[in-house]
């Protein structure tokens, strides 16, 4: 199947981003609504804790809320607030070499994906970064030099907390530095079990284990697979080769001095580039960030798109992605 990756810019909430709203309401009301209506919290649930846990971002959420028509169930998928649960592949790393740079490989169903690389300004600060749930983060930077990307960790428990790639969102907009954004996410709940990666222009970087059902751990870990300190859902992690895919990582960090152009192109290969797109598990992009230079780069086998601070255009790409492997 064609894959059409998107690049949108932006600078205030307008009637762009509601056009992609419009665009992907159908799906995004259909996985929201999946366990039922019911099975969400209500509008005043979810207002109040982004108004507890990311109060910067209140006026924000007001805002888009009504770009998207002002209705209860899009006001409440917007605030990601226990959403249902969603698992994720994932393989991200920070480059050893002469300057800050941080890869990633996003592996999930192409039928849930935005495919959207969105360049904002909101309250004065530029992100651009690969979207989700119209404003929710997978992996993107800031102006401040600041780069996050995220892997699912590799357990089954649910609890009460903000859908993952709002945290992304909330770290991009309201900081600069590894520190900031490690105390951000220490602070805020995550729903689901998610390993967080920031990496700034100082080469300052750190790995944050998030969970519903225990405090964050923020390590100095310069790779994140699928689990987190130990493997705690063994069938997940043979299926995904998380262990194997953190060890080889390992292994190129520590063994091999290569170029920043290798290390990109380790993930454009297996074991980190997945082929289980049957599966929804498929590797649908490889991201890589150099946060000091304000770029990014989205690769595939063959294909290659690049964005900057300086440089955003608008465009689309289409990409190839099997649908059986």
């Amino acid at each position: 199947m064609a894959l059409v990756f998107t690049s949108v810019s932006e600078d205030s909430p307008g009637p762009k981003l509601a056009g992609l709203f419009r665009g992907y309401w159908p799906a995004y009301r259909r996985w929201w609504a999946s366990e039922g209506v019911s099975a969400r919290p209500t509008y005043l649930e979810c207002r109040r804790a982004i108004r507890r846990f990311m109060p910067e971002l209140l006026d924000l959420y007001d805002e888009l809320a009504e770009l998207a028509g002002g209705g209860d169930a899009q006001a409440r998928f917007l605030s990601f607030w226990c959403p249902p649960k969603y698992l994720a592949g994932c393989s991200q790393a920070i480059w050893q070499g002469d300057e800050p740079l941080m890869v990633r490989n996003y592996d999930y169903d192409p039928g849930a994906f935005d495919a959207t690389v969105l360049r904002s300004r909101w309250g004065g600060r530029q992100v651009m970064a690969t979207s989700d749930g119209l404003w929710g983060v997978l992996d993107g930077m800031n102006d401040a030099g600041l780069a996050v990307s995220l892997t699912f960790g590799g357990r089954r428990e649910v609890g009460q907390g903000f859908g993952v790639p709002l945290l992304l969102r909330y770290v991009l907009q309201t900081c600069g530095t590894v520190e900031e954004a490690c105390a951000a996410l220490s602070r805020v709940p995550c729903h689901m079990s998610y390993n967080v990666t920031v990496l700034d222009g100082t080469r300052d970087f750190a790995t944050a284990y998030l969970a519903p059902d225990r405090e964050a751990v923020i390590t100095r870990a310069p790779v994140a697979t699928n689990h987190q300190e130990r493997v705690e859902w063994s069938s997940h992690a043979r299926f995904t080769a998380t262990v194997e895919r953190e060890r080889f990582l390992l292994q190129r960090l520590t063994l091999h001095t290569e170029t920043k152009r290798r290390f990109i192109g380790a993930f454009l290969k297996p074991p980190l580039y997945s082929t289980a797109f049957a599966a929804g598990f498929g590797t649908l992009y490889t991201a890589a960030y150099l946060p000091w230079r304000g770029q990014m780069r989205l690769c595939w086998p063959g294909a290659d798109w690049k964005f900057s601070f300086a440089a955003f255009a608008e465009s689309q790409l289409s990409v190839l992605v099997p649908e059986r492997a």
